[in-house]
């Protein structure tokens, strides 16, 4: 592995966890770990390394949502032995993309110079890492509400809990999230 590709990938190690956490399709989830999945991208991603010329953190995590993208649509094919379907390829990635969207536009995005879009990729990265560090179920809710822009009501369908459940499980994960952020000094979302 070439070192200066494992120094700069493995920062995004947590932001493509969180992603790959939402985006691991339910039924897969007694038989394909999140964390596997982004092991599995990681490597793809440092095979291909060598190849990707632009560089540029808002470049490079495009490209590593795209990996990701690929890797979770591979998982699906392989345990529904289905032939490949560029469809669902793309709508992974579609959906990736607009959870990382989600993601910046959280951390209030309106700065073009390259340095205020280097703080704002290194404060996607912490919020990626302080949401791995919130509990599993108040994270998922908090992500959906907030990165994906679901409503309650949708959100207790697809967590199979009631409104006020998924209300209380919001109010809580959002209270651990500014406390973790808190921990790093950085303000909360």
């Amino acid at each position: 592995m070439n070192e200066n590709a494992e120094q700069v990938l493995e920062p995004f190690r947590k932001y493509l966890t969180v992603l790959a956490e939402l985006h691991l399709d339910r039924r897969l989830r007694g038989k394909l770990d999140p964390c596997d999945v982004v092991q599995q991208a990681m490597l793809r991603a440092h095979s291909a390394w060598s190849g990707l010329r632009d560089r540029q953190p808002e470049v490079l995590v495009a490209w590593l949502r795209r990996i990701l993208a690929n890797v979770l649509a591979d998982a699906v094919r392989h345990y529904e032995r289905d032939k490949r379907d560029i469809a669902l390829e793309r709508s992974i990635e579609a959906d990736l993309d607009r959870s990382a969207s989600g993601f910046a536009a959280w951390l209030a995005a309106d700065q073009t110079s390259p340095s205020g879009r280097a703080e704002r990729n290194e404060e996607l990265l912490l919020l990626a890492e302080a949401l791995s560090r919130i509990p599993d179920r108040m994270r998922e809710v908090v992500v959906l509400k907030h990165c994906q822009g679901w409503t309650l009501e949708r959100i207790a369908t697809h967590t199979e809990r009631t409104i006020p459940a998924v209300a209380s499980l919001l109010r809580r994960g959002l209270a651990e999230l500014r406390r973790e952020l808190d921990r790093k000094g950085r303000p909360d979302p």
